[in-house]
């Protein structure tokens, strides 16, 4: 699937500079972006530097487990924690579902959001993603009475690959406020699917 041709104005494997992106519609796709001051570049360039002078070990791994550890230590500002931007953040997940995307599974965090979606043709992913990040950013800034950047400018997707790997995708998401201490269970977090699907919820709720 990942070497078929994607329709215009969905744009295949692509980069935007830095992490490389796939775009193709009818795919689930999990994706998360965090906030502006989560994780500095400077940290990750010093992992790197690191795990090059180690022997033996697989660095995209070790990498990625550290990101993991320092974005679940709560770095940063963590905006997310206040109960209006985080209900701003997660009325914005809502408010095109069903339309340009299918929203399948989510965990807003204190620093950072968790989604699976399934990509609808017509509505790129990275136009999905500026859609959610603008409005919410300009949002989030007034709430909190400060201007600049709100998210980081990249965000990180990955494709589902079988009906196993979505099982797998989905408890990530919803597993990762008991995985950062922050939860006994997972749907006793308030900003999560988890709530909606161990109470046997049909799907999301509407937009307010």
């Amino acid at each position: 699937m990942t070497d078929a041709e994607s329709p215009e104005p969905h744009q295949g494997w692509h980069s935007r500079g830095y992490l490389p992106h796939w775009d193709h519609p009818g795919m689930i796709q999990s994706v998360n972006f965090r906030l502006g001051d989560s994780l500095p570049l400077t940290v990750i360039e010093k992992w790197k530097a690191e795990l090059a002078l180690q022997s033996g070990n697989d660095d995209d791994v070790q990498l990625r487990r550290r990101i993991e550890e320092y974005l679940d230590a709560s770095h940063g500002e963590c905006w997310l924690r206040r109960l209006d931007v985080a209900r701003v953040v997660e009325g914005a997940l809502f408010h095109f579902d069903g339309q340009r995307y299918c929203l399948l599974a989510w965990c807003i965090m204190p620093n950072r959001v968790h989604a699976l979606i399934e990509t609808r043709e017509g509505f790129p992913l990275a136009e999905v993603l500026h859609s959610w990040k603008s409005y919410t950013s300009h949002k989030a800034n007034g709430l909190l009475q400060r201007s600049g950047a709100f998210w980081q400018r990249e965000y990180l997707d990955r494709f589902v690959r079988n009906a196993e790997h979505y099982g797998s995708m989905v408890a990530y998401i919803e597993e990762n406020p008991v995985k950062a201490g922050l939860e006994k269970n997972k749907d006793d977090w308030p900003w999560s699917s988890a709530r909606f699907r161990v109470s046997g919820g049909a799907g999301v709720p509407p937009a307010s």
